[in-house]
């Protein structure tokens, strides 16, 4: 085919090769394409802002209720203290005291018919013992300790056999269950005495307790 160009070259349009159209086209969808990839990062990043912010705000609770559990249970152990504190004291306060009750009734079972008891009383001092020392159990040292003593006086009439009544009352008392460990001594005297207007022979007994740590 003949092609006559009656304008001298200026009327034909330029014919457009196929890369400049792909290059044009790609000018074109590049930023469109880096906007919408952007556009994707950005609403990406808030969405997992938004699952992080509900997981801080999930944590954070959790975390207040350790919190109030670990106060809870600091409150317990600081109770559970408190209780073993006084549960000490009060053992060591026991220990230091004698339970008269049942040794008021082991004399009185076995105090003899033929005597009266006239008088009933307790003494206590204090008693140098040695004991290990805490933070050295091979060293010993002293401490005070209470040691008591339960007197008592009894009479009988001077007919009577008084001295085997009151002799057999303290072998009773020695050798008694409750009191065989307790005891250090069993000392006695005698004396004379009035009672009701009439002469009887009165008897010291002083039962000596161990002293008790």
């Amino acid at each position: 085919m003949f092609q006559i160009d009656l304008l001298k070259g200026q009327g034909i349009p330029i014919k457009r090769r196929p890369w400049g159209v792909a290059i044009v086209t790609l000018t074109v969808a590049l930023p469109i394409f880096v906007a919408m990839v952007m556009l994707g990062f950005y609403l990406g990043d808030r969405i997992v802002i938004s699952v992080k912010k509900q997981e801080i705000i999930k944590h954070e609770k959790y975390i207040n209720t350790l919190s109030d559990a670990v106060k809870l249970q600091k409150s317990f152990e600081d109770e559970k203290n408190s209780i073993n504190n006084c549960l000490s004291e009060v053992s060591s306060s026991i220990g230091q005291h004698t339970q008269w009750s049942p040794i008021l009734a082991t004399v009185a079972e076995n105090m003899p018919d033929a005597m009266v008891l006239t008088r009933l009383e307790v003494k206590q001092r204090s008693a140098k013992v040695k004991v290990p020392k805490k933070d050295d159990p091979k060293k010993m040292i002293d401490i005070s300790v209470p040691a008591r003593t339960l007197q008592m006086s009894v009479c009988g009439r001077p007919q009577a056999n008084n001295d085997k009544a009151v002799k057999e009352f303290m072998e009773r008392l020695r050798y008694s269950a409750l009191l065989a460990p307790k005891l250090e001594e069993i000392r006695v005297s005698q004396k004379s005495d009035t009672l009701e207007g009439q002469n009887v022979v009165s008897y010291e007994i002083d039962c000596v307790f161990k002293p008790k740590l």
